[in-house]
């Protein structure tokens, strides 16, 4: 089974649109730092996904195919530094609709069956606490990238990619040689 780390995409992996979306691929904005924090994960053996919520869809703001779009574009962005994530899942649907929405797993659930991935040895990193909901219900531990004093669930709390990176360098290392001696 392979460890994992779970990633929201607008305010982690990319900059956050703030009250709108990311419409355009030319609109995505790879966050500062979001780089590094990738290669640190992919550097320790773990997998990397992108869980996001993508409501524009179903709104009908954004096609599944300018979706697709921006997607190839972010996965272009990171193949210049020479990294990759293992899948990009989306939900395009409205609020109450479905049960891949975060808070609920769906996404993370489905990325498991997907990729042979152990949801508890794995982390979601968000910057909302229905990311941070999706994760816990999932079985993973979290992470809450967010400078704010808001209350949170989370089981770490980071203020930015720096603190993001030096977390995960740090506890995916504690928990490597776990993982890899677990069950013999």
């Amino acid at each position: 089974m392979k460890r994992c780390v779970f990633f929201d995409r607008d305010g982690v992996v990319n900059v956050s649109p703030g009250a709108g979306y990311v419409e355009r691929a030319e609109d995505l904005v790879i966050t500062p730092g979001f780089t590094d924090v990738l290669r640190t994960v992919l550097a320790s053996g773990c997998e990397a996904v992108i869980v996001t919520n993508q409501r524009a869809v179903a709104l009908g703001i954004l096609t599944e195919h300018e979706l697709d779009r921006i997607h190839a574009r972010l996965e272009s962005e990171l193949a210049r530094e020479s990294l990759r994530v293992l899948d990009i899942i989306h939900c395009p649907h409205d609020r109450g609709e479905c049960t891949c929405r975060k808070p609920q797993p769906g996404m993370l659930l489905e990325a498991a069956r997907r990729h042979g991935i152990d949801l508890a040895s794995s982390w979601m990193v968000g910057d909302q606490e229905r990311d941070i909901e999706a994760g816990r219900r999932a079985g993973c531990r979290t992470v809450l990238l967010s400078g704010g004093e808001t209350e949170t669930t989370a089981n770490h709390r980071v203020a930015d990619m720096g603190a993001l990176e030096a977390l995960l360098r740090r506890v995916l290392q504690e928990d490597g040689p776990r993982n890899r001696t677990a069950g013999t």
